[in-house]
């Protein structure tokens, strides 16, 4: 079921208004605790730039008529089998018809054995060593999601290792500096944050977003919201 009834914001940022946004935090391994102040901080984000946004754990709700109303779902830390074959079609057909798909942290960990999954998000988990301080290297400056964000830019994170390197299939918008972090197994090219045009739809991820701490920081809300209305680009879905 929804976690929370559609919050319909009056528009007071730019000109982008009346985005339709469902949250879907739907979890069936690791359960990551920032969760919970993650879609706070989305509200608070659909209040300011006059989003309407849903949020739930229900995956009935990725349904094929239910997806219609919305311009974008962002994965909020999913993990584990999450979907069924008629959730994945939907999730598929949504993409098809011009949707937008935003992944956050552990988006990249869940729908293993769905291969179409991680071609959208545009990497799977491998594994991630302690929480640490590391440098993250803003390759992209120009994509709105990047614009004005320190780089090189120094945050505590959980930063995961991906079972491939995206690169060649996603447009890297930031990568972190291997010598400044212990305990990766990646190699010296570890993108961390990508966006592509994918098969009708746009995909935007963001490997950060473990920590509480990330959705109390105004440099890394400014980034998720810009990735979420770019993955929107200019759908009229409604």
């Amino acid at each position: 079921m929804l976690l929370s009834a559609l919050v319909c914001a009056t528009a007071l940022y730019g000109n982008v208004a009346n985005r339709s946004i469902l949250v879907f935090s739907k979890t069936a391994g690791f359960r990551h605790d920032s969760i919970p102040v993650g879609r706070q901080a989305i509200l608070d984000l659909a209040i300011v730039r006059g989003w309407t946004v849903a949020f739930t754990e229900d995956a009935g709700q990725i349904d094929s008529k239910r997806l219609k109303a919305y311009d974008a779902v962002v994965f909020l830390s999913t993990t584990g089998t999450i979907l069924d074959k008629k959730q994945e079609k939907a999730l598929t057909n949504f993409i098809h018809a011009g949707g937008g798909f935003v992944g956050v942290h552990a988006a990249a960990d869940c729908e293993h054995d769905w291969a179409w999954y991680g071609q959208l998000v545009g990497a799977y988990f491998l594994q991630h060593p302690a929480q640490q301080e590391a440098v993250v290297k803003i390759e992209d400056a120009t994509h709105p999601s990047t614009q004005g964000l320190p780089n090189p830019w120094s945050r505590k994170d959980e930063w995961y290792d991906y079972l491939a390197d995206p690169r060649p299939n996603v447009h890297v918008l930031a990568s972190l500096d291997q010598s400044s972090y212990t305990g990766s197994k990646m190699g010296n090219d570890h993108p961390i944050m990508w966006y592509h045009e994918f098969e009708g739809g746009r995909s935007w991820y963001t490997g950060m977003g473990h920590t509480q701490e990330s959705y109390k920081d105004p440099v890394f809300l400014k980034m998720l919201a810009e990735g979420i209305e770019w993955s929107c680009g200019s759908s009229k879905r409604r």
